[in-house]
């Protein structure tokens, strides 16, 4: 089955949607517009249930089948939230919020489940309730967390939730999956070495804390060459060095360093958490200065079940018929990992076609994505509750 021919019909009005909340984007939980317009959209195609504030701003819209013999419910999320990125797309639709863009593609996602929505209230083909989910501060604020200590997967009786995400490389049209490991978890942490600070020209004098910190540097990369089996992806990264003084004959008292960890599996993260701490405090211990690390744990891994995943595919095929059911684990990391981490379910990636990447201040989603994506939003409930 190809794209569904409503979604052609529909097109227009969900690009001007996409192209209303482009103009308007909201960072992390400061969805306030974009969520109240979701809620007034679900409400207005008939939504069953349409409720606000979970996980502090979010939308949940349910949609009931046309029968229920199976108490099947599934669940279908977008994101809403843009990023601090000065646009320079030159479209005439760009950010009128200066130093706020829509640069990962959210304004398309959530304008394609409300398609999909209003698709679904249309037609009811399908047996059971769909559950659409617009979620707020996928990007670092951790709102598919806060959704989920909301009680949102219970308090709805969701028993799998599927997401997707467009990709910029991926000709539209196309989809990418994989099952198990498909985003990294990301975490962060920050090192305070301490030593000595002086006057440059007397080092002997001083425990200087710019040459341990470089030492600290160097020591952390062999956490990923030489402790890791190298099969398995890790990246350890330190992205930020700051002194205590910016003078050019001053050996600094204090370094801080802040960086990320990106890992694939739950026993490597766990080790690379206590490695870091044993490189960074016996490396300081050496020289003579004293270390502290402070490690925070970001979004989880992101893990596709295998048998949803094979769904998710199969219902892809049947949108488009192009599919690559074996893309490679990409390291950047994703919030709904909270989700999987609580029900079976699949996330997917849909092409973008050849636009600039995601977070470049150039990126753009393209609209003649949205039948792909609204289709398959669609096809998942029909395909996965076929109507009785």
């Amino acid at each position: 089955m190809p794209v569904k021919n409503r979604f052609a019909e529909l097109l227009p009005e969900i690009t001007a949607w996409r192209r209303d909340f482009h103009q308007h984007p909201e960072l992390l939980f400061d969805v306030h517009r974009t969520a109240g317009k979701v809620a007034d959209l679900c409400r207005s195609f008939g939504c069953d249930e349409v409720v606000e504030g979970i996980g502090r701003t979010g939308v949940v819209a349910v949609i009931k089948g046309r029968s229920d013999n199976k108490g099947r419910v599934i669940g279908l999320r977008a994101d809403m939230d843009a990023l601090p990125i000065i646009e320079q797309t030159g479209v005439p639709y760009a950010s009128q919020t200066p130093g706020k863009m829509h640069a990962c593609g959210h304004d398309g996602h959530t304008a394609m489940l409300l398609g999909a929505a209003k698709y679904l209230a249309e037609t009811r083909n399908f047996d059971g309730k769909v559950v659409c989910i617009f979620q707020p501060a996928e990007e670092g604020g951790g709102g598919g967390r806060e959704m989920v200590k909301d009680g949102m997967l219970a308090r709805w009786g969701v028993q799998e939730v599927y997401g997707m995400h467009n990709m910029p490389g991926i000709p539209i049209g196309h989809f990418a999956i994989r099952p198990g490991a498909m985003m990294a978890a990301a975490d962060q942490f920050e090192i305070v070495v301490t030593g000595k600070g002086g006057h440059a020209a007397k080092p002997h004098d001083c425990v200087d804390t710019t040459v341990v910190s470089a030492h600290i540097i160097v020591a952390l990369q062999t956490i990923a060459s030489r402790n890791v089996d190298p099969l398995k992806q890790i990246v350890v990264s330190v992205c930020t060095v700051e002194t205590d003084s910016t003078a050019h004959n001053v050996i600094p008292q204090v370094v801080k360093m802040k960086g990320t960890v990106r890992t694939m599996d739950h026993a490597v993260q766990d080790f690379v958490e206590a490695r870091i701490a044993q490189i960074v405090e016996g490396t300081a211990l050496a020289l003579g200065a004293r270390a502290e690390v402070s490690y925070q744990r970001g979004y989880p891994v992101t893990i596709n079940t295998p048998e949803n995943t094979d769904f998710a595919a199969e219902v892809a095929r049947k949108v488009s018929g192009f599919v690559d059911t074996d893309t490679p684990p990409l390291m950047g990391a994703e919030d709904f990992s909270f989700m999987l981490n609580e029900r079976p379910g699949a996330y997917i990636f849909m092409g973008n076609g050849d636009t600039a990447m995601v977070h470049h201040p150039a990126y753009n989603f393209d609209d003649s994505a949205i039948p792909f994506g609204s289709s398959w939003y669609a096809e998942m409930a029909e395909t996965r509750m076929p109507a009785a």
